[in-house]
């Protein structure tokens, strides 16, 4: 097969693929090396490399897990708080082998759109690395990501605009 065929194809089968879907397998350390890596090949305008992504594993996905839940509980009316959506936030993410917080370092020397298509284009090569991999992967853009600053440490020239869930697919 021609890289051109080859190329279709991945792009054909590319597809967000949900926790609910995933087998609780560990993804191997040089897949998701691989993976974060095909993010550098984004272009990106003056070489800003906008994309800032830490990764979330056992443990640390545990502690996203209880922070995003906290937030929920905490930003989210009375009236309007749905104890399954709070439940179901933890549970997704322990279905999760790995979440990538995906935040934007706004460099002030292009404009901020440009930095935020580079970083959804240093996604869009993780998600074609995921899927040649066959490994399941969704970008997920839930409104608590805009109070996760502190608990990411980000400094006031960046914001988390997702959250990447990976995870080896169920076969059955």
């Amino acid at each position: 097969m021609n890289k051109a065929a080859v190329l279709k194809e991945i792009i054909e089968s590319r597809r967000s693929i949900f926790p609910k879907d995933y087998s609780g397998e560990k993804i191997e350390e040089e897949i998701l090396n691989e993976i974060l890596n095909s993010a550098n090949f984004a272009p990106n305008h003056k070489k800003t490399k906008p994309w800032r992504f830490q990764v979330f594993r056992n443990e640390k996905k545990l502690e996203l897990a209880n922070k995003l839940a906290e937030i929920y509980k905490n930003t989210t009316r009375p009236e309007v708080f749905l104890e399954k959506k709070y439940l179901d936030i933890t549970h997704k993410i322990s279905n999760t082998d790995t979440i990538i917080t995906i935040s934007v370092n706004f460099s002030g020397m292009v404009p901020e759109w440009e930095e935020i298509a580079a970083t959804a284009m240093a996604v869009e090569n993780m998600y074609l690395t995921s899927t040649i991999h066959q490994i399941g992967c969704y970008w997920s853009t839930p409104g608590m990501i805009q109070h996760l600053g502190e608990f990411l440490n980000l400094e006031e020239n960046q914001k988390c605009i997702g959250l990447f869930y990976l995870g080896k697919i169920k076969t059955d």
